[in-house]
């Protein structure tokens, strides 16, 4: 039984209910830093902040190629994060989609700033906690 309030606690901690999301909003296009493995804190936007800002329940970090000139537009790689809304089956997951000259790679999350972190280290810190979790409570 102990275990078990612990496990939800750490849950609670981790999830923040009834708070508002938080995630990186950029380009890297328009600012190189958004490019960085972990952007500055100065491109950190509360999603609540948005018209309908309830509607959004994810962080979206998109990898865009451009492999050929298109349009004028000359080869390049951009790094796209920002607030979505988007709950279908790709929730939590990543996809890519690919087109005439170019390709992505959407990935979502729903904690706060998680589209700023690789997403397998949200992944290590979650089990790293699990892991530990049993040694503290005995």
């Amino acid at each position: 039984m102990v275990s078990f309030s612990y496990l939800v606690l750490l849950l609670l901690v981790v999830v923040h209910a009834g708070e508002a999301l938080k995630c990186y909003e950029c380009n890297s296009r328009n600012d190189t830093a958004c490019a960085n493995e972990v952007p500055p804190d100065s491109l950190k936007k509360d999603c609540s902040e948005h018209v309908e800002g309830h509607k959004y329940k994810l962080c979206r970090k998109i990898v865009q190629t451009i492999e050929y000139e298109v349009n004028g537009l000359k080869p390049d790689t951009r790094i796209i994060r920002s607030c979505g809304w988007d709950d279908s089956s790709y929730f939590q997951n990543c996809y890519q989609r690919s087109g005439f000259g170019g390709r992505q790679e959407v990935c979502t999350c729903s904690t706060d700033f998680c589209n700023g972190a690789p997403i397998s280290s949200v992944a290590a810190i979650l089990v790293t906690s699990l892991v530990f979790l049993p040694r503290l409570i005995v």
